[in-house]
């Protein structure tokens, strides 16, 4: 059997002239044949330089009136942000315009709603790789555009304000981790009510992972900086408090390495467009509840049923519930909705079920709904083409997509999440 031979990027040719005629789905301006250029806007006229279908903007040569300054220093060098010099209004629209045709393709039509868009400086979660650097302070950062390097960060206008602080502090946390030549820690950061919560992971374990020396330094530089939590691996290596969010209600303590949505204004604009899509239900499903995340709110208007596979945050829900009195009524189970989803039979009472799955989306579990009798469905995805294909069966079953709520909470980036409603 022959080998495939390794593919090879088309020879560079000299630099060309190029206009721009419309924007591609990754947010690269795209050119006549099919040509694309990252960085650069409808209407421009550009020169590029590269072969093949991929090119590299060398120079903008008639700019667009919707460019703008990018705001981070980093920006074009790192791979966190694609579109920071495109302006809001055009930029939220592409975004809102890219959903309506991901719907399309499953044939699904419905209003789309006003996005909401998050602020800079919003985010509550980054997660920094590290480097070896000196002893003191490793080199932490984002990994560069197109490259495995490292672009050592000093601010992320995404992020919160508390989290741009910290990287200075989290350099240093991140230096004794590098005793064996194989770690490449990342350092996964949550800013929660009661302070900065690390869950670091790729720190090599087979060698039987950090020194007793290396631990203390860890946890000496995890007190300099006051973090509430920092944990490798998911096993507890300082613990000043626990790390908690307010989640309507109930106020919960997270496990390490848990979900949360990554700005709390998108939390609670999707919370409240959840809430009021279920109001009038006697008995809910949150389905891929996480720890909690729509749970609390929608107990306040009835029963709730609540599963998802992970057992450490079903177990923080169950926990919270005592913070939050005046509740209908939360169940919770640990259940692997993908292989044991909750079947129709299960949904009988339920009015209204929610659903909130990871990437891969929830078929088996829009399956169950399709059969089930439940009068409305409420789904929330970070991809809309999982979205729409279960949607699809949903709406093959005598449901109707009412209306989506478009939510850009990864500022600058080409994601776009959404939440949907379904009724009978």
């Amino acid at each position: 059997m022959r080998r495939p031979r390794p593919h090879r990027p088309a020879p560079a040719g000299p630099p060309v002239e190029l206009f721009i005629e419309a924007m591609g789905g990754e947010g690269d301006g795209v050119a006549a044949g099919g040509v694309y250029v990252p960085f650069s806007l409808q209407g421009e006229r550009v020169r590029a330089t590269g072969g093949g279908e991929r090119r590299e903007l060398l120079e903008v040569l008639q700019a667009s009136p919707d460019r703008v300054t990018p705001p981070c220093p980093h920006f074009g060098v790192c791979g966190g942000c694609a579109l920071q010099h495109w302006a809001h209004a055009p930029y939220l629209a592409w975004k809102a315009e890219r959903l309506r045709v991901t719907l399309a393709r499953q044939h699904l039509d419905t209003e789309i709603l006003p996005a909401y868009a998050a602020p800079p400086e919003s985010r509550r979660r980054f997660a920094l790789h590290a480097r070896r650097g000196s002893r003191e302070a490793a080199r932490a950062g984002y990994k560069a555009r197109k490259s495995w390097d490292l672009v050592d960060v000093a601010v992320c206008p995404i992020s919160d304000r508390g989290l741009q602080a910290a990287i200075p502090a989290l350099k240093r946390l991140a230096a004794p981790l590098f005793e064996h030549p194989k770690s490449a820690p990342t350092l996964h950061t949550t800013l929660t009510a009661t302070g900065l919560d690390v869950d670091i992971s790729g720190v090599e374990a087979k060698s039987g992972g950090l020194s007793a020396d290396a631990r203390m330094q860890v946890a000496e530089r995890a007190a300099e900086a006051d973090l509430a939590r920092v944990t490798i691996g998911g096993e507890v290596a300082y613990l000043a408090r626990m790390p908690q969010v307010r989640l309507g209600p109930a106020v919960v303590s997270l496990p390490p390495g848990a979900f949360l949505q990554a700005t709390p204004g998108a939390e609670a604009a999707m919370s409240a467009f959840v809430a009021e899509a279920a109001q009038g239900a006697s008995r809910i499903a949150d389905l891929y509840c996480g720890v909690g995340t729509f749970t609390f709110r929608l107990a306040q208007i009835g029963q709730v049923h609540a599963a998802d596979f992970a057992a450490e945050a079903v177990g923080a829900l169950t926990s919270a519930l005592a913070s939050a009195p005046g509740l209908h009524g939360v169940t919770a189970e640990a259940r692997d909705l993908v292989r044991r989803p909750v079947l129709a039979e299960e949904l009988k009472k339920t009015d209204v079920a929610v659903f909130d799955p990871p990437r891969a989306g929830a078929a088996e579990q829009a399956a169950e709904l399709a059969r089930s009798g439940v009068a409305r469905v409420i789904g929330v995805s970070c991809n809309p083409a999982t979205f729409a294909r279960d949607a699809r069966t949903l709406v093959d079953a005598g449901f109707r997509l009412e209306r989506v709520l478009p939510v850009d909470q990864f500022l600058w980036s080409t994601h776009i999440e959404l939440v949907g409603v379904f009724s009978r």
